[in-house]
């Protein structure tokens, strides 16, 4: 624990702005890919479905599949960075990206694309871990909220490109993701487009420098204090920054999964919190939205192509949310965004619950009155938009920063895998669950969300201004 001197960093690394922002947008590249790969199933899933032959028992399967292979990647990322740094790993996890663009393409069979897809999740497992846990220790105080909704930025504007690349692709083929486009069939290309944005990563990731926290826990000090002079301002004074930074270090050790482990519920209380968060951010439902858009908006009686425009729609109106959150979560806070954004999420789920409780007939058959499938609309993107500007960013923003510095990189690694455990639940449940009823799903997602509300205010503290030092 610092003291109070130490507790508030000068806010020098103003002048060094636009070079942090720089180093902070190319780590969030791996956020676009998380948001692109996760987005990006929904315009080939129908593809998919008629291509293999397949019904929606096995199309859960291949869509959740990959969550379970981001659980495993963000359960490795802090261990792996706290040995072989963050830089190493996202080099990993675009070399991984673009392996399962690749292979996802051109799968023999519906197994081989699972694999693929659980390739690709490992990716993306390390890359939700590994992004806000680096811009977190490069980033000022002053503006590390900013910096660190960068991560949440690139995952909405990943799946708003991948829903404009799929319905690009899909108008390309004639309406039709089975048809071809230079001999490959359209959601073929969805899938495989993903490598581009891969190589880009890879190579971004050798313009940026490596954490000063791991390089001062590896001994490079002269490193170290370049970097924190580049990041904080030539007014900053690094040695006092690596001395701070060292004296937390001093009593650590490589952090193992013991030292997570306290208290009567098993892990320390904030691991616990950490995961809360997690899980309450996907338990609301909103990767329904994203994953299954195309099959969720057929399934009340809108067309192919204009549930395509509709899940564009809805990641506009994402990035959106988005922007509002990181132009105030250094200024009012974490904890009021939070709220505001859970309030906001329990009514719309509750009206869109009520619109789709008038849904008449199964699948393809299925319809909605015009009344109820406008407010459906309206309750859908305004759900988007109050988890855009509160739940989407604050939980990565949380994540990198409320855990003590021994336990940061670990613990952010056991949350964020908490939370595609908690995706994987969801996303693989939903198909089941809006066969059996569209409208008490919804309900529970509501209700989900009203519980977030007294989580927040009881257990969530406010982390704005902090350095991660004084984080305990």
């Amino acid at each position: 624990m610092t003291s109070s001197a130490t507790s508030q960093q000068p806010a020098s690394g103003e002048g060094s702005l636009g070079h942090v922002i720089f180093i902070a947008a190319a780590a969030a590249m791996g956020g676009f890919l998380f948001g692109y790969d996760s987005s990006v199933i929904s315009g080939a899933v129908t593809g998919i479905q008629h291509h293999f032959g397949v019904g929606s028992g096995e199309t859960a399967l291949v869509v959740s599949v990959a969550l379970l292979g981001s659980a495993v990647g963000a359960m490795g990322a802090g261990w792996l960075a706290d040995r072989i740094g963050r830089i190493r790993v996202m080099q990993i996890a675009a070399v991984l990206f673009a392996i399962s663009g690749v292979g996802s393409m051109f799968p023999p069979n519906i197994f081989v694309l699972g694999v693929w897809r659980v390739v690709g999740g490992v990716a993306i497992g390390m890359a939700s871990v590994i992004a806000p846990a680096y811009i977190a220790e490069v980033a000022p105080p002053a503006v590390r909220g900013r910096l660190a909704s960068f991560q949440q930025g690139a995952i909405v504007l990943g799946i708003f490109i991948s829903q404009l690349v799929n319905y690009a692709l899909n108008e390309g083929a004639g309406g039709n993701p089975n048809d071809h486009i230079a001999g490959i069939q359209a959601w073929q290309w969805m899938l495989g487009v993903e490598t581009v944005p891969a190589l880009i990563y890879f190579l971004m990731s050798y313009a940026i420098p490596e954490s000063p926290r791991f390089l001062i826990s590896v001994g490079r000090m002269d490193r170290a204090r370049e970097v924190l002079r580049d990041v904080e301002g030539q007014d900053s004074d690094p040695d006092a920054r690596i001395a701070e930074i060292q004296q937390v270090m001093a009593s650590e050790h490589k952090a193992s999964l013991s030292d997570l482990l306290g208290g009567r519920a098993g892990l320390q209380t904030i691991v616990w919190i950490g995961i809360g968060a997690s899980v309450f951010q996907q338990f609301v439902g909103i990767n329904v939205i994203f994953y299954y858009s195309s099959l969720l908006w057929q399934s009340v009686g809108i067309n192919a192509s204009n549930s395509l425009l509709i899940s564009v729609s809805t990641s506009l109106v994402n990035i959106v949310g988005t922007v509002i959150a990181i132009a105030l979560v250094d200024r009012i806070g974490r904890r009021p965004l939070a709220l505001a954004g859970s309030a906001g999420m329990a009514v719309a789920l509750g009206v869109a619950a009520w619109a789709f409780s008038y849904r008449h007939g199964t699948g393809t058959t299925a319809t909605l009155p015009n009344t109820q499938a406008t407010v459906a609309l309206v309750a859908a993107h305004v759900f988007v938009l109050c988890f855009a500007f509160s739940w989407g960013v604050v939980v990565w923003v949380l994540l990198g920063e409320m855990f003590p510095n021994k336990i940061r990189a670990l613990a952010l690694s056991v949350a964020a895998s908490a939370q595609w455990i908690a995706n994987w639940a969801i996303t693989v449940s939903f198909p089941t669950m809006s066969d059996w009823n569209l409208s008490a799903t919804y309900v529970i997602y509501a209700c989900f969300a009203l519980l977030s509300i007294p989580f927040v205010y009881f257990f969530i503290k406010e982390t704005k201004g902090r350095t991660l030092e004084s984080m305990g």
